[in-house]
């Protein structure tokens, strides 16, 4: 089976410096440099589209742009790329987000993948107008969940349950296909209800034995339900003809962070109640030494941004080795980003993509699209 490659549309900002934001935390002033428009982001998005990238994420909080209504826009512009819309369920009802589903996927010629995101951060969550606490907010998920998958199936829903209520609520057309939905979450409740729900289980970029270690405790959660879930990661990249090279624009990257904002960012992090992102901090503990946490794993982004913090880095065969050994694991998705997002997914797609697919892990998606196997590669 072919691994399947996502880019990322940084609708907070892109730059030639890491864009900080997420978790609760403020953008950074970096992002003013390129601003997240709909005609830039349509440019990332067609690069992704053209180098064999199957779909984008994009993010959602209240640091970036609206993500339905951004991708909405953007598929105007693209023909095949999917958009992997993160959106949190506290904010829309089930029975419309469900109808904005059907919707997207009718409009779009069914490129809608959706991103569940229960939300971490509990004052960012009240300025929303929810004040339910995490666990309460992933119970609500689980519920949600439901209600829109029976929805999907064109059945009529009565609910009443500890969060939501619907009565006689059905769709009047169902969406085809079916939206697959992508989930994270690393508390134990997060892994039940994506053992019940989920197609994709979402994790961070963690160094292989934890991945490993997530992979093992989620498909077991979901052998229980009678259940199998296909896993993903989360990774920045910085791949370059030599890892020299790489390494150096690792470094230049890091020379740049205001060593105030790296305080503020962390502070602010510290306080997050994500399990998964206070597994991030772990892995760099605020310093900026000692940040290859395994060969060619960076933790350098996670400084300033929080979210996914980490970074393959590393010439076109190193990195297209820590892919086959996450691959190895149980991975087969990839959700990747690079700053700034037009150029580093043409370092990836013209370095890196081609060298998985003549090891036989990767074929462009798009049939009528020479594979770039088969083209000169960009790096040697």
């Amino acid at each position: 089976m072919s691994l399947t490659f996502h880019w990322f549309l940084p609708t907070n900002g892109d730059s030639r410096d890491v864009v900080g934001g997420g978790h609760g935390t403020p953008a950074t002033l970096s992002g003013r440099d390129r601003p997240p428009t709909v005609a830039y982001l349509s440019q990332i998005a067609g690069a992704a589209e053209d180098l064999g990238f199957v779909g984008a994420l994009t993010p959602t909080g209240a640091w970036c742009e609206d993500a339905w209504l951004t991708t909405a826009m953007v598929s105007q512009n693209t023909e095949r790329l999917k958009f992997l819309v993160a959106f949190r369920p506290g904010s829309v009802s089930p029975t419309l987000a469900a109808q904005m589903a059907s919707t997207f996927q009718r409009q779009s010629g069914g490129r809608l993948l959706l991103n569940v995101v229960t939300g971490g951060e509990s004052h960012e969550q009240r300025a929303y107008g929810d004040f339910l606490d995490k666990d309460a907010r992933y119970r609500r998920t689980g519920e949600f969940l439901r209600i829109v998958r029976e929805l999907w199936e064109g059945g009529t829903v009565d609910l009443d349950g500890e969060f939501l209520k619907v009565e006689d609520a059905r769709l009047a057309r169902v969406p085809d296909p079916v939206p697959e939905v992508y989930f994270g979450g690393s508390s134990p409740i997060a892994g039940e209800i994506a053992a019940k729900h989920v197609d994709v289980y979402l994790t961070w970029g963690e160094p292989p034995a934890q991945v490993s270690e997530k992979i093992a405790w989620v498909r077991g959660l979901a052998e229980k339900e009678g259940r199998t879930v296909r896993f993903g990661i989360r990774l920045h990249v910085i791949t370059r003809d030599t890892s020299e090279q790489a390494w150096a624009e690792a470094e230049r990257l890091l020379a740049g962070f205001d060593p105030q904002t790296v305080k503020s960012v962390q502070a602010g992090l510290a306080r997050s109640e994500s399990q998964g992102q206070q597994r991030m901090l772990a892995l760099h503990g605020g310093s900026g030494d000692g940040l290859e946490i395994h060969p060619n794993l960076w933790a350098g982004i996670g400084l300033v941004r929080g979210g996914a913090g980490t970074a393959l880095v590393g010439s076109h065969d190193e990195v297209a080795d820590r892919i086959a050994e996450y691959h190895r694991l149980g991975i087969d998705e990839f959700v990747l980003s690079g700053y700034p997002h037009l150029e580093e997914a043409y370092w990836f797609g013209e370095g890196v993509l081609p060298r998985l697919a003549a090891r036989g892990l990767w074929q462009h998606p798009f049939a009528t699209r020479p594979a770039l196997s088969a083209q000169v590669p960009f790096a040697s």
